[in-house]
């Protein structure tokens, strides 16, 4: 059943209807899969945010990833603030967009250089054109499941099977810019294989989001990246790292870091901005000297390394330099969230597989472990909408999705997951059919 509208959101739900399609400005905030009416946010302090009803909740959205030290750090908020008085935008270069591009040349390996863009969605397509036109070849690998944006390339669907030619997955995309997409399985070097095959030496690039963020955290398996990285070496393929989400999240380096395996290009954001837009593209620098005007690659864009958003960037870099324990402090709290979720689901008599990655983490209704886009489409996600809707009563806040990961801060205290353990606990029994 869905909660009741209160006059307040109706109100403005209401409003936003009207005036946008869907009332929202992304489409999983309209809650639709979850059988509830939006939670508007109005503010946001470290772990928790508040909503237009004044009701507090504990989150565990982070804005989709870039609220690594929660919401309102207070470093990032006086950077802004006093970048802002200098000016908002000026459409030229500026020293502090050197200073942020070298910390991150520094920390994020095979990144040699880096160009900055606003979102994510720029960021890997302008990654996807440097590596077609240094190969001169026209097939993008993706994987079923895996999210990099909203460019025609990559709203791709499967098809008929895991590894076969794409086919588009939204009106409005046209049959010939799918068909220079190809779809494998995530987890699976045999498809991998196979569409390699099927493209006739025509694979331009590999994209890969190391740890997937955007079917529910699902890891790499053992030797999976590392068998990417070898085939993309033999064949001349340009492996490109959808680090959007999991860059200086995972670890201080991103996933590259974590696993130990050096992509060509990678595609950074969400962290790197500290909560403000941001994102970039890097790599080896004989790819990135492709790029104008350096290259004859064209990317250009006014709003791209914004004052705002770089002053903010450097400010989280500040942040998280000056806490040399911060990725054991979220291992810890990490694992203790995901050791009393699966007990609690366990005393509740409910299959779930609580897969976590560093801060990132999903709880699955499912017997098994998600692997892929095949193990995620097959999940209970009636049960998923009963569990978030009884979380959500208790004043905690997960994605409104069975398919999209959850995030924990450096700002959620022992005691917050406690109090998110014993939501869970009863959220578990109501999401039993």
């Amino acid at each position: 059943m869905s909660a009741p509208a209160t006059p307040e959101v109706q109100a403005w739900f209401t409003r936003a209807i009207r005036v946008t399609p869907g009332g929202v400005h992304s489409p999983v905030r309209a809650f639709g899969s979850v059988g509830t009416p939006p939670v508007a946010v109005v503010e946001g302090r470290g772990a928790e945010v508040r909503d237009v009803d004044g009701r507090t909740f504990i989150d565990y959205v982070g804005a989709w990833g870039p609220a690594l030290l929660g919401h309102a750090h207070p470093g990032i908020e006086d950077a802004v603030v006093a970048a802002a008085r200098r000016g908002l935008v000026f459409g030229l270069a500026s020293p502090a967009e050197v200073d942020l591009a070298e910390r991150l040349v520094a920390r994020v390996p095979g990144c040699e250089m880096v160009r900055f863009t606003v979102t994510g969605t720029e960021a890997t397509m302008s990654a996807v054109r440097v590596a077609r036109a240094a190969t001169g070849r026209r097939v993008v690998v993706k994987f079923a499941g895996g999210y990099h944006g909203h460019a025609d390339m990559f709203l791709v669907s499967a098809g008929s099977g895991a590894a076969t030619l794409g086919v588009p997955d939204s009106p409005g995309v046209t049959a010939a810019a799918a068909a220079d997409t190809a779809v494998a399985r995530f987890n699976d070097l045999d498809s991998v294989d196979q569409v390699i095959a099927r493209a006739g030496g025509e694979v331009a690039a590999i994209v890969v989001e190391p740890v997937v963020g955007n079917m529910g955290c699902v890891a790499p398996a053992p030797g999976f990246l590392d068998g990417l990285r070898e085939r993309c070496t033999r064949l001349g393929i340009v492996l490109v790292f959808d680090e959007v989400m999991s860059g200086l999240r995972v670890a201080r380096g991103g996933a590259a870091e974590r696993y130990g395996v050096t992509p060509d290009l990678v595609t950074l954001g969400k962290v790197i901005g500290g909560g403000m837009p941001l994102a970039a593209f890097g790599g080896r620098r004989d790819l990135m000297q492709r790029v104008a005007p350096a290259g004859p690659v064209y990317q250009a864009g006014t709003y791209a390394a914004h004052p705002l958003s770089i002053a903010a960037g450097l400010a989280m870099l500040d942040a998280i330099d000056a806490r040399p324990d911060l990725y054991d402090v979220l291992e810890r709290a990490g694992q203790r969230l995901e050791d009393g979720l699966r007990a609690r689901a366990a005393e509740a008599g409910v299959p779930v597989s609580v897969q976590r990655v560093g801060s990132m983490w999903t709880v699955f209704f499912s017997s098994r472990p998600v692997r892929s886009w095949d193990d995620a489409a097959a999940v209970d996600r009636a049960a998923h909408a009963r569990f978030f809707r009884g979380m959500l009563t208790r004043g905690v806040l997960l994605p409104p999705s069975a398919f999209e990961s959850a995030f924990l801060s450096a700002a959620h205290a022992p005691a917050l997951i406690d109090r998110t353990l014993d939501a869970a606990a009863a959220a578990f029994a109501e999401a039993r059919a």
